[in-house]
């Protein structure tokens, strides 16, 4: 542990769809002194992300869903087209994946790659995204997919990969973990 932190209190401020916490603490600075802060701090769990790819067709599969928070900031829509992606829970990265890929997309895939891991928002989010590539063909398809949630409307999405990176750069395809990918499909040249 950093000893250079002390947390002083943590007090819950909502435990209705997540938890979102108010943590003080005292920091040492450089000159030795100790400082006290807070900071607000929302804990959703761990999640994964994956990108299907298919080399032969040279495509992706990607999602479109309404997302409130992109709403309330601006996306006229609401809808953002996304990776699919999922919370962890109780499973690790690796089942958690193959789970949300058959529920979002329909594909059933077997082997995923692992890339890396990412904390997407660390000042004010706990988690780490564990992200994720699999190649895909269409006889891998089980169902159309959509998701299984109550409420979750996601459309599936095949597009030719060029066109996703053109996406990208007009601002179609705007979520972070999304463009992470399509960029490490890129320059790790998965799609030739």
């Amino acid at each position: 542990m950093n000893d250079q932190i002390r947390i002083t209190e943590t007090e819950i401020l909502s435990n209705n769809w997540y938890v979102l916490r108010k943590i003080t603490f005292d920091a040492q600075l450089k000159n030795g002194t100790w400082h006290t802060q807070s900071r607000e701090a929302y804990d959703r769990g761990n999640g994964a992300v994956i990108l299907l790819y298919n080399n032969d067709t040279k495509t992706v599969i990607l999602t479109r869903q309404f997302r409130m928070p992109t709403y309330l900031n601006g996306n006229a829509s609401g809808m953002m087209i996304e990776a699919c992606a999922g919370l962890l829970d109780a499973d690790n990265a690796e089942d958690c994946i193959r789970k949300e890929t058959q529920e979002e997309t329909g594909y059933e895939i077997s082997e995923v790659t692992k890339i890396f891991e990412a904390y997407m928002s660390p000042g004010s989010v706990t988690e780490i995204l564990h992200f994720f590539v699999a190649q895909y063909s269409k006889d891998q398809r089980k169902h159309a997919g959509g998701g299984i949630d109550d409420g979750e409307v996601i459309e599936v999405l095949e597009l030719n990969f060029e066109t996703a990176l053109a996406m990208v750069r007009t601002g179609e395809i705007c979520d972070a973990k999304t463009i992470m990918l399509l960029q490490y499909a890129q320059l790790n040249q998965l799609i030739v």
